[in-house]
């Protein structure tokens, strides 16, 4: 953040110090759920966020299999939010809470622990990869998180075709051309299925000295059955459609070891080149940050009505939050995280109007979806269970209707429509936007910066 952009906002403090400022750590389907929520309230939102951009999470592996470009499922938030006069974002990553303070602490370009006052608190801070105590695996088996482990994934798989090409040893193809994805919840299925699909139309005649659609691809997971928190027959429905697409299944064993070779599954080698890690995840920090109580995914466990107990004015949402209801944890879906960030913007609002709070959260469930390559889907709702081809009408226009913009909507239906008549991909380009090692940028001029914590954005005035 540069000085006028930070002049700006204490500017801006001074003219609101009497408005309570609610502070919203993510920017993911939560955190902007919250901010949509108090967008007419009362009140100062301050909107902090690692990236300046919102992910339609649910896309990210048909970025990974070159069906969307980045931007076509990923929307900057300040334009999402442009028509909310009340909203400031920060582009920061939060490291620690401090209950006692009322504010929080954000590490920005150049400064560190940097503290943001706040007179209530919602962290929707999301989940983040697990690798079950082993994250040497992580070198070898990146993960589908964000928009930059899509496009990393994107650029393995294509060039494992390009070094495939070039390649005079003909023994090395068949591990450039092997792909191992570690997981077989939504995430892994999905990106199985539509690399199976990917391989067999998009590039099997583009390619002279290989054939792409020899390709090996295996889903492995520890548990008996995919897509695990299905129904038992859309499972083996699932199965059998990823089966009938070229996908290797292997159940009932977890990795033993992940290396640049490949993989060690119940004692055997599977060697590759291009290995993904599309199994658990594990909570943010949010309960560390806390002290808070936390199950043993590291989620927060909250009250019915979201708050953290004995700080009414913080409250957790989404991936990192642990709620049961009727008997049950809620799940770590992106409805879950959109009910708890409306609900907690909701309360908030009422309760700064003098209101009397709304009734302790409940989650209305629409059903689970998970898409098993071109035209085909699953989908439980209920006591409705369904796959095939409605499932996957059902799956495309649910998934276009969530998207931030409508602009998007119109680019993903259109590039969709485009992909089912034709084939043809939407991007495939191998983009590495690291620095050229032989051709470094000239470093910059080294200046004197006053390293000191100064606040990114003065106090609001306690309240009474």
């Amino acid at each position: 953040m540069n000085d006028a952009n930070l002049n700006s906002i204490n500017s801006t403090d001074q003219r609101t110090s009497k408005t309570p400022r609610v502070v919203i750590v993510g920017g993911g389907f939560g955190g902007l759920a919250a901010a949509k929520a108090l967008g007419k309230a009362p009140v100062e939102v301050i909107l902090i966020d690692r990236t300046n951009h919102s992910v339609f999470a649910p896309l990210l592996y048909q970025v990974a299999t070159s069906v969307l470009a980045p931007s076509q499922m990923s929307s900057p938030l300040r334009e999402v939010l442009r028509r909310h006069k009340n909203t400031t974002v920060i582009m920061g990553e939060v490291t620690g809470v401090d209950k006692a303070q009322r504010c929080v602490f954000v590490k920005d370009a150049d400064r560190e622990h940097v503290p943001v006052p706040y007179d209530y608190l919602i962290l929707a801070t999301g989940v983040r990869p697990s690798y079950f105590g082993h994250d040497e695996f992580e070198k070898f088996a990146p993960s589908l998180k964000t928009l930059a482990d899509a496009v990393g994934i994107r650029n393995k798989i294509l060039s494992a075709f390009e070094q495939a090409e070039a390649e005079e040893d003909v023994d090395l193809h068949r591990e450039l051309l092997t792909f191992v994805l570690v997981g077989a919840g939504p995430t892994g299925v999905e990106l199985a299925a539509a690399l199976a699909i990917f391989v067999r139309t998009s590039l099997r005649s583009e390619f002279r000295r290989i054939d792409p659609t020899a390709a090996r691809i295996v889903l492995l997971d520890g548990s008996r059955k995919v897509l695990g928190t299905f129904a038992p027959g859309l499972s083996e429905a699932a199965e059998f459609h990823l089966e009938k697409l070229g996908v290797e299944i292997h159940l009932g064993h977890n990795v033993e070891k992940i290396d640049s070779e490949g993989v060690i599954v119940a004692g055997e080698r599977i060697a590759s080149k291009t290995v993904i890690w599309t199994a658990g995840v594990t909570a943010s920090l949010a309960g560390k940050w806390l002290g808070a109580e936390t199950d043993r995914a590291g989620r927060v466990r909250i009250n019915s009505d979201l708050s953290v107990p004995g700080n009414p004015e913080i409250f957790v949402v989404g991936d990192t939050a642990s709620l049961d209801q009727d008997g049950k944890p809620l799940g770590g879906v992106a409805q879950v995280a959109m009910q708890q960030g409306h609900y907690a913007g909701k309360l908030i609002r009422r309760r700064v109007a003098g209101k009397k709070s709304p009734k302790p959260f409940r989650y209305f469930d629409k059903g689970n979806m998970a898409v098993v390559g071109k035209g085909w889907a699953v989908l439980q709702s209920g006591k409705v269970q369904i796959h095939g081809l409605f499932a996957w009408l059902a799956w495309a226009f649910i998934h276009t209707l969530y998207l931030a913009q409508l602009s998007l909507r119109i680019s993903v239906f259109l590039q969709w429509a485009w992909l089912f008549l034709t084939g043809q991909r939407g991007s495939r380009l191998i983009v590495n936007y690291q620095q050229s090692e032989a051709n470094p940028a000239t470093p910059p001029a080294v200046v004197a910066i006053d390293r000191a914590p100064k606040p990114l954005i003065s106090a609001p005035v306690a309240r009474n």
